[in-house]
């Protein structure tokens, strides 16, 4: 069975970013207004994910030529990571990126400096329609991704869009380093940078960019746009260190003109004579001391298409080209990608049937530069196979995907869209390469040349590539429940451990929504899209186990789902039809009536016959179990459909609603007459999740959780006070880019908070103030009473921690807690540098640094910290030699205990 574990998210998370961002109507003025007063101040949390590992499409892997065990992923929607070879676990790049700047999670290329192994490039942008208003960027890092300075384009890249596997488009000259070539999709040509990344230019001499459309008749923008320029790739031979390189290849979305060359550092371009046509060149990759450039082509552009492809190779010097492909081109129904040179033993050359999704993704290896080839597997006596791997998913057990397939199929399967493989350029036994759902890789790769079994294990861990698009939490059973694209959902039992399975029975492409019963918390519901099957289906055990329900006619999608208080009925908004309700578990539907299709559904959290939906800037409120609805008389609502809301949990009537957008009402309003009338809060700007979770110690009502913009900070908040006071709980460094989808508190755990991501997995948050501190239990946010004038001079305890190391440089994070019995109202903490070591970036706070001595000052947000409360921040730095941290700190006068 096909499981395109991407293609799910291409119209939905697209259109629902759009939708969250852009929709919405200018609307009336908010009918009432609360009289709070917000405030911002600051929390120490830690944040993690919550383990899947994987989840997601890898479309290239990159290791750097000079320094073994540096190695870089990129993924098309959730960031770029760093190998840790101590660990074998991948560290996230690009969590900084921030709610504005959402798209620049899409990672359409990456290239890692072998002059400088510090540096690192990434050229990000997740879409080139209208989907993403924003255009893309190359980033640039001096420290491995520590950090990033962003030079924006003047076009948009499409880390998501059709032909993403195709590449490396991001390169940089192996002999100048200061030189870097960028293709462009759109017909944007060919770009390049001579001053390391921070500027660019067009090479208008270069004669093609490109013409391929994967459907020229589309009308949304994704499946029309031209793919452009593709890759490009050097010829390190034909350059000596400090001087351009002269012979560089550059691959076109062209099936007439793939191929082009220039001898003369990029001044000329020629296309490469003699080179064969009907096809793409997914990948062009060099063996320079033979003197071959390999290509690996397909009639389109993939990653998930692709029926016909051809493996060439071509001789630099004689201009000869030699057709190396292992299957017979009548025999091929697949195209070519993961293309790869053995660095050890150039002679050794890999490639993948990208395409192959039945029975199974194919991988060759060639040890004689291509003349004759070997399979990862064949048949015996059809439809049997024999295998040189051996596969291991122990790590990852959902990737079996529950299922049972017959003969030639055969479960985990060895991949499907295998766009990327690369051999470690140090060591001929490692090679990874990823996949539609995960990264796999070997560490006995060579065993296939002896005739032994290499083994396939999932190299994964850390790197987390789910959308988001529901989450919860209940009182009781696993902690938590999720809602996701492309894999369904899981059941954490344990937040640090992957599950054994997604939901199944059925198991749904991608899980719209999921609800529980607040009182019975064993019966949930979840809702999904399915290409064939039903789209609804309940658990009566936590979630442990499902079982389907039945669809009314003309369901055609998920939609959203909610069930009643006591798990006595169910009310079901699904695509395609109108809104519809059931009592016991969905053996037959009838319609609602008062409310229109494609409303939310959400269910009062105490009364099992009262339920609420939203449409259109209308409230609506049942109080039958679902089977007629009215609509409220509330006004000054959002106007478009951009909108999330819950009722609290054991509290009837208790509402709260978020959403909008900037051209409208945009915020948080608040209801405890069940919808009949709404409050807006004043303080919050912008909100777009809220969630609730335990209550803080002392604290009467639950602590409410968003996604949102407060006192001009876009970000995570937390309030315990029921919104009179807001705390951001993230950081500049954990955004996460888009975080609107949903959100939750954890109702065991106080301070526990869950945040949805789109495509960077479900990240969980815990506080170090367990006392509920922090700036917002005071109640009306006055500043004014007990309050110091900077700099404070109560007592302080400082953590500092280098969290990341390598040469010439380093990561710290500093935790300063105010442990004296005064708040503070701005902070400015002091250490020297014994070592020499200077800051070279700082996050959320701001430092100066005169010789050794270095002061770290709040910035806005930040200022206030109550007594028995922290605040953190971080920073990157450079050192030589030796790297010891400081003894001794001061806030002000006073001298800070170390942690």
């Amino acid at each position: 069975m096909r499981r395109p574990l991407r293609k799910g998210r291409l119209l939905t998370a697209a259109l629902a970013l759009t939708a969250g961002l852009l929709a919405g109507a200018p609307s009336a003025l908010a009918a009432g207004t609360a009289n709070a007063t917000t405030t911002v101040a600051a929390d120490t949390y830690t944040w993690k994910n919550a383990r899947i590992d994987g989840g997601g499409f890898v479309p290239g892997i990159v290791f750097n030529r000079t320094e073994k065990n540096l190695v870089y992923a990129r993924t098309d929607i959730g960031g770029a990571y760093r190998w840790q070879q101590s660990t074998k676990t991948w560290t996230p790049l690009l969590d900084s990126v921030g709610w504005d700047d959402w798209g620049h999670t899409g990672v359409v290329s990456l290239a890692s400096d072998s002059v400088d192994p510090d540096k690192v490039y990434a050229a990000v942008g997740t879409y080139t329609n209208s989907w993403d208003p924003g255009n893309g960027a190359v980033l640039r890092s001096a420290d491995r991704g520590a950090s990033w300075k962003k030079t924006d384009l003047p076009f948009k890249l499409g880390g998501n869009m059709p032909g993403r596997g195709m590449g490396e488009r991001l390169a940089i000259d192996p002999n100048k380093d200061s030189v870097l070539y960028l293709g462009a999709p759109s017909g944007k040509g060919l770009w390049r940078s001579t001053d390391s990344g921070v500027t660019w230019s067009q090479v208008t001499s270069f004669p093609n960019p490109g013409n391929y459309q994967q459907d020229p008749n589309d009308t949304t923008g994704y499946a029309n746009d031209n793919q452009g320029i593709v890759w490009v790739t050097f010829d390190e031979s034909t350059g000596t260190s400090g001087s351009a390189t002269k012979t560089i290849y550059v691959g076109v979305a062209d099936k007439d003109n793939a191929v082009y060359r220039s001898t003369d550092a990029g001044a000329t371009w020629q296309r490469l004579a003699g080179q064969p046509t009907g096809y793409l060149a997914h990948k062009g990759v060099l063996d320079a001391k033979n003197g071959y450039l390999y290509l690996a082509y397909s009639d389109t552009g993939g990653p998930y298409d692709g029926g016909k492809g051809r493996l060439y190779r071509y001789a630099t010097a004689t201009g000869t080209w030699t057709d190396i492909s292992p299957v017979a081109e009548a025999d091929t129904y697949f195209g070519y990608g993961g293309l790869t040179v053995d660095r050890q033993h150039p002679g050794t050359v890999m490639a993948t049937a990208y395409s192959s999704w039945w029975p199974d993704t194919q991988i060759f290896r060639s040890t004689d530069s291509g003349a004759t080839w070997t399979k990862a597997w064949d048949y015996t006596s059809y439809p049997n196979r024999s295998n040189r791997y051996t596969i291991d998913v122990s790590s990852s057990p959902w990737l079996t995907f529950g299922a049972n397939p017959s003969p030639p199929e055969q479960t985990p399967k060895l991949g499907w869209m295998t766009e990327s493989l690369e051999i470690d350029p140090f060591d001929s036994d490692r090679m990874m390469y990823g996949t539609g759902a995960t990264l796999y890789g070997t560490e006995n790769l060579t065993k296939w040349d002896s005739g032994g079994q290499f083994a396939v294990k999932p190299m994964v861990q850390g790197l987390e590539e789910t959308a988001v698009n529901d989450l919860a939490s209940p009182p009781s059973g696993a902690p938590l429940l999720s809602a996701l694209g492309d894999i369904g959902g899981f059941r954490h039992t344990d937040l640090t451990k992957v599950p054994s399975m997604m939901f199944t029975s059925p198991t749904f492409t991608t899980t719209t929504s999921l609800d529980f019963a607040e009182t019975n918390p064993n019966t949930v519901v979840r809702v999904g899209d399915l290409d064939s099957g039903p789209h609804i289906a309940f658990s009566t055990d936590n979630g442990a186990n499902w079982f389907a329900g039945t669809d009314p006619s003309g369901v055609s999608g998920g939609g959203t789902v909610a069930a009643a208080a006591d798990g006595s009925r169910f009310v079901w908004s699904p695509a395609g039809t109108g809104v519809q309700y059931t009592t016991g578990f969905g053996s037959s539907w009838q319609a609602s009536s008062g409310i229109p299709a494609g409303a939310v559904v959400e269910s009062d959290r105490a009364d099992p016959k009262r339920f609420y939906g939203f449409k259109s800037g209308k409230f609506y409120v049942s109080s039958d179990g679902g089977a007629t609805f009215t609509a409220s008389s509330a006004t000054g609502l959002p106007s478009g459909d951009s909108v999330r809301f819950k009722a609290l949990p054991g509290t009837k009537g208790d509402v709260w609603l978020a959403g909008g957008a900037s051209d409208g009402a945009y915020g948080l309003w608040h209801s405890t007459d069940g919808g009949t009338t709404f409050t807006k809060l004043s303080g919050v700007e912008q909100a777009d999740t809220i969630g609730f979770g335990k209550a803080a110690p002392g604290a009467l009502y639950q602590t409410l959780y968003t996604s949102a913009k407060i006192g001009g900070v876009r970000g995570i908040f937390r309030s315990t006070d029921k919104g009179a006071t807001w705390t951001r709980i993230n950081d500049d460094a954990h955004q996460w880019g888009w975080t609107g989808a949903a959100i939750t508190g954890d109702p065991r755990v106080y301070g526990r908070v869950y945040v949805s991501t789109n495509g960077r997995g479900v990240i969980y948050g815990d506080t170090s103030d367990t006392s509920g501190g922090g700036g917002d239990t005071g109640g009306g946010g006055d500043t004014g009473g007990g309050g110091t004038t900077p700099p404070p001079t109560g007592a302080c305890s400082v953590t500092y921690k280098i969290t990341s190391q390598w040469s010439g440089g380093f990561q710290a994070d500093v935790q300063l807690t105010n442990t004296g019995s005064t708040a503070w109202n701005g902070w400015a903490l002091g250490w020297s540098f014994a070592d020499g070591q200077k800051v070279t970036q700082a996050w959320n706070t701001d430092y100066t640094q005169s010789g050794a001595s270095v002061t770290a000052k709040n910035v806005g947000w930040n200022a206030d910290v109550a007594a028995g409360s922290s605040v953190g921040f971080g920073f990157t730095g450079s050192w030589s030699g030796t790297n010891g941290k400081p003894t001794a700190f001061k806030v002000g006068d006073q001298t800070c205990a170390i942690g």
